[in-house]
């Protein structure tokens, strides 16, 4: 017969169910605002916005109010001081580090940077449009002010940039973002001058002629390509990659993302005229981030144990499944008899074209999601540095433009001719979004390394992706990835699926072996 509870033991009960009331309201006021965000970004009137920035202020101090009441701190204090289990405790930990910062922070504040980023979409999306970048400049200006002075009320002796870093990525620290940052750069320039020179050789060579089948200096999608079939063909992706549509959806935005919970969990895509090989490997990468987020436990849902692990980890879902998946050759294999039905025009595109294609190196190229994925990093490095002097201080906004071509010049070799594709290209600052940027690549690192720890466990893959049999792998990162939630933190997580720290060695090892023989690079 069971022993009975103590009093102590039934009063941590009755606290924790109290407790986990609250933190499940809390959840609730966040996903509504989400999709009212998802609203504003696909299918809101232009005329919405001054509402909907009301909406979603109303519901920022709604959330404020309810994560900041002196209740919740009170029952903060007497979980925290109880023997909880694992999973409760990892709740009372997440949602403490949430309450700790929010209680730093004025009402007032938190309000004012929810309306001004809700303004600020449609202002950036009409700079863009204009390529007018003093048109939101003074509402950058504000978001860097009223980011600063966040980071301020949350640590005021810590460095700003590092206060916002720690709100997409808390548990890894900027320094080892930075070092990553650091070898990337340090690593990868060399290897695309190697491509460079490779290239350079191929063209002079008197043995490559006209018939040669290598796609690695031409485009295999080549061509115009209708939107409808556009959307029919990322259909035919998400489809053969697993996506559940009775959880999900798929619209366009001018910025895809993806959304929501493990009940739904919307994609979004773009489709341009002349590259559909972009609408794949977009659509391709924010399945990848759906995909995580329907991987999480149902019955977690509303709290921590039910949501992502913060942004590095959800990124390296959408770049294992675009890059190591979407940009493989077995996947191409399997894929391009369906892009052939679209698209009858592909009739003369091999498998090995298609994935040549797909993985052509451009260090000429000046945007950022249509980056390779080796350059793709530099854009990363140019970012981080931008946004750091800028919160610092060091760097007016008024200079953005300049600094941003002229990083882009030294880095890459190419300078913007307009800012709609320099500075204004992406969306994450008109979002107050100021240290989010280094996650992307924490996220590609991080994809490689558990990429390889399933093939490790389960494998090689090639032949389940050419099969389009990807139920071992998904099964291998729903196990040590998506059903734990946020029960460890980053690194516990990381550690417990690959049995190692974050490292960039896999990153770098998958690189070099994937490129080196594509291009005929000496090893």
């Amino acid at each position: 017969m069971a022993s009975e509870q103590t009093p102590t033991e039934t009063e941590t009960s009755d606290a924790f169910d109290e407790f986990d009331k609250r933190v499940r309201r809390l959840s609730n006021v966040s996903n509504a605002a989400g999709i009212l965000r998802w609203d504003q970004e696909v299918v809101m009137p232009e005329g919405g916005t001054p509402a909907r920035a009301k909406q979603l202020s109303t519901l920022s101090s709604i959330h404020h109010e309810l994560l900041t009441d002196e209740e919740t701190g009170q029952l903060l204090e007497e979980l925290e001081s109880s023997d909880l289990d694992g999973e409760r405790a990892a709740v009372v930990r997440e949602t403490r580090r949430q309450y700790d910062r929010e209680t730093s922070v004025p009402q007032e504040l938190v309000e004012e940077i929810s309306e001004t980023t809700a303004n600020a979409h449609p202002t950036w999306k009409q700079a863009k449009a204009e390529d007018d970048f003093e048109t939101f400049a003074p509402v950058l200006e504000k978001l860097v002010d009223l980011k600063r002075e966040y980071a301020h009320h949350i640590d005021p002796d810590a460095d700003p940039y590092e206060v916002l870093f720690s709100d997409y990525e808390p548990y890894i620290d900027l320094e080892t973002a930075e070092r990553v940052l650091e070898r990337l750069r340090d690593e990868l320039v060399p290897l695309i001058d190697a491509i460079d020179d490779s290239r350079e050789a191929r063209r002079a060579s008197d043995s490559r002629t006209q018939s040669d089948d290598s796609d690695l200096e031409t485009d295999a999608f080549a061509g115009t390509f209708d939107d409808d079939d556009q959307e029919a063909l990322a259909r035919d992706v998400l489809d053969s990659l697993g996506y559940d549509w009775d959880r999900g959806r798929l619209d366009t935005a001018p910025h895809p993302f993806s959304s929501g919970t493990q009940f739904d969990a919307r994609v979004t895509t773009r489709f341009e005229p002349e590259d559909l090989l972009g609408s794949i490997t977009s659509t391709i990468h924010e399945f990848g981030h759906a995909n995580y987020t329907l991987g999480l436990p149902d019955e977690g849902y509303g709290t921590p144990l039910g949501q992502a692990r913060d942004l590095s980890v959800h990124e390296s879902q959408s770049r294992l499944w675009e890059n190591h998946v979407g940009r493989s050759r077995p996947f191409w294999e399997h894929f391009l008899p369906i892009a052939r039905k679209r698209f009858p025009e592909l009739e003369d595109v091999t498998p090995e074209g298609a994935y040549e294609s797909a993985n052509q190196v451009y260090d000429d190229n000046l945007i950022r999601v249509e980056a390779d994925e080796l350059t793709y990093h530099l854009h990363i490095v140019i970012r981080f540095e931008i946004e750091r002097d800028l919160i610092s201080g060091d760097l007016a906004v008024e200079d953005v433009p300049e600094v941003w071509n002229d990083k882009y010049e030294e880095y890459l070799g190419v300078r913007p001719e307009t800012d709609a594709e320099g500075c204004l290209q992406d969306i994450h600052w008109s979002h107050g979004s100021f240290g989010y940027f280094p996650t992307y690549s924490l996220g590609s690192v991080l994809a490689a390394q558990l990429y390889a720890a399933a093939e490790d466990e389960l494998g090689d893959q090639t032949d389940h992706i050419r099969q389009a049999d990807f139920e071992a792998l998904n099964g291998w990162l729903r196990e040590n990835v998506h059903r734990h939630g946020k029960r460890y933190t980053t690194q516990e997580l990381i550690e417990r699926a690959t049995g190692e720290e974050l490292a960039a060695d896999p990153f770098l090892e998958y690189v070099d072996a994937k490129y080196g023989e594509l291009y005929d690079l000496e090893s």
